[in-house]
Formats: structure tokens, sequence, C-alpha cells
């Protein structure tokens, strides 16, 4: 069966006689490997497609022992992403982030047009890029049904002075019942969340990541709630270190 979907290129794996194992998300499919003869040092229309932080239009033969690449056209190339080093990996950061969260053959059109207005809101974005990626963590989180509760403790159901972040409980805890798990268990998984970090997780939420574009956070502020989610993420998606999470800075 032919057919076409939207997607971004995850990853390219070369394999014999010039061919690749391309690790495609998908729109129509969700996240799938597709096998491909095209380069992307060509110069041809599907050879820019297959270049990194490329939006493309990708033209699939589908068959029972799985898919192939037939051709290709760039809808939009985010290559001024490319010329910026920090940029650069924060973006890797994030396709490799999106990679470990879905599964295989399984649609996420949300968290598809999520990471397309991330793209778009990082090529414009100046400085402090590691605000924009946690906020795509954590609205991922929500889109694939992990995130933390953020309006009440976890343990006793108020809603008023949230000052600890409970990893392994799933979310927020009050000053006291966070002060009694600790003095309970040292080794817990919990975390303080002071600095308003439990408002500022509500508020990216609450917003689409266009209305974050001018908005920093102060390097202690993201340094901790980098940490927090890092730690989520392992905890709740099985996600360890990721190999481009090493170069991130906090810019």
């Amino acid at each position: 069966m032919y057919t076409d979907t939207e997607g971004f290129i995850f990853r390219q794996t070369k394999t014999v006689n010039g061919r690749r194992m391309i690790l495609l998300f998908s729109r129509k499919y969700g996240k799938i490997s597709a096998g491909t003869g095209i380069s992307e040092k060509g110069r041809s229309k599907s050879s820019l497609a297959m270049r990194p932080f490329t939006y493309g239009r990708y033209e699939l033969y589908k068959s029972r022992s799985g898919y192939n690449i037939n051709g290709a056209e760039t809808i939009r190339s985010y290559y001024k992403i490319g010329e910026d080093v920090d940029k650069y990996m924060n973006a890797s950061y994030v396709l490799e982030f999106t990679e470990k969260v879905l599964s295989e053959n399984v649609p996420q059109p949300k968290q598809f047009d999520l990471l397309l207005d991330f793209f778009d809101v990082l090529e414009s974005r100046k400085k402090k890029y590691g605000t924009l990626v946690l906020a795509y963590e954590l609205k991922t989180f929500d889109r694939m049904g992990y995130l933390p509760e953020l309006s009440r403790c976890v343990e006793c159901g108020k809603e008023e002075n949230l000052h600890f972040l409970d990893i392994e409980g799933g979310g927020a805890l009050c000053r006291q019942c966070g002060e009694k798990k600790i003095a309970a268990d040292n080794d817990s998984l919990i975390y303080e969340a002071g600095l308003g970090i439990i408002k500022i997780m509500r508020y990216f939420l609450s917003n689409p990541l266009k209305r974050l574009e001018n908005l920093a956070l102060e390097d202690d502020v993201l340094h901790r709630m980098r940490r927090m989610t890092g730690e989520f993420a392992r905890y709740h998606l099985d996600i360890g270190q990721l190999n481009s999470q090493m170069f991130l800075s906090d810019n």
C-alpha cells in the first residue's frame, strides 16, 4: 500500500548497499522504522528532506514486513538551529527525549504538534533555551499520561502551601506532609519545590509554548527543575541519562 505522512526524522542508520534505516516520527502512524535508499547528502528534493531538523512529507510503501520511504519533500527546514551550537544541542536532546517516550506504531498527533511548536519557538528564540525544553518535557508528561499531580498534596489533599515534589508518589506535597515523609525516609525521592516551582510548572502547562517564547527562568530555578523532571522521567518512564543531555547548558 502506498501512502504519505508528515514527519520528523529522529535518526538514521546506514545498512548495506547504500541503504539506511530511518526512525521517523510520523503524524499518521507515530514512531516507525522505515528503510530507504535516499541519502541526505544528495541535492534532490528528497535528499533535502532527509536532513536533520527538517519537517517533511514522506512517501511510504507499507507492506506486511514494514515501511519503505520512496520519496520525500521539505515542508519546512529549521536550518538556523544548526547554526547555533546551544540550539543544536537542545533540539537534539528534545528529539532524543521524544523518541524515548513514544511507543512504536502508536499515532500521537498532539505530541507531533507539540514538537512542531517547539521547533518554531526554538528557531526564533535568542537565549535561555533550557526554559523552553523544560516546558516541552512537562507538556510531554501530560500528553503521555504521566503528569505529576500539581494542584493538591498527594498525601492529605490540601491545595495550599505546596512545597515539595514527591517523585515516587507522583505529585506535590504540602510542607507538613513533605517534612513528615522525609523524616520517615531520608532516601525518598522528594525534592524541595520552593521559589514558586509548583506554580511555574502549572503556568507552563496552562500556556502554549509560543506564549513562553520570551520567558526565561533564573539559572538556579532551571537547574532545580531539570533535576526534578529528569528524576521523574527516570522513575516513571524508565528514561535514564540521554546521550545529548551531557552537552546541555543552562542557557
